[in-house]
């Protein structure tokens, strides 16, 4: 696989801000088949970094109806959590 469909996109929420502001942490949307060492090629491929450590989890989707009488649900996805080398970023905007 390659590096961009390893990796989809990179989540920006409240909780990643702080992560990256005190832990260097930053959180990214990957393919659920991607391993552990998948996942750091190609984060340091694509953002230039050095990857200090991976932290994997897969997330359920959640059970949705939007204005209709029927049952619908979000997609399940895997999230990875990767730790940078001090004074690496990767700028979000």
């Amino acid at each position: 696989m390659s590096p961009f469909e390893i990796i989809k996109t990179a989540r920006l929420t409240e909780k990643g801000s702080i992560q990256s502001d005190r832990c260097n942490q930053y959180t990214v949307v990957a393919d659920p088949r991607a391993s552990k060492t998948q996942i750091r090629r190609a984060v340091t491929e694509l953002f230039k970094v050095k990857v200090v450590g991976i932290q994997t989890l897969n997330v359920r989707g959640k059970a949705r109806r939007q204005r209709t009488h029927q049952a619908g649900r979000s997609p399940s996805w895997k999230k990875a959590i990767v730790t940078l080398k001090k004074g690496d970023k990767i700028v979000l905007t």
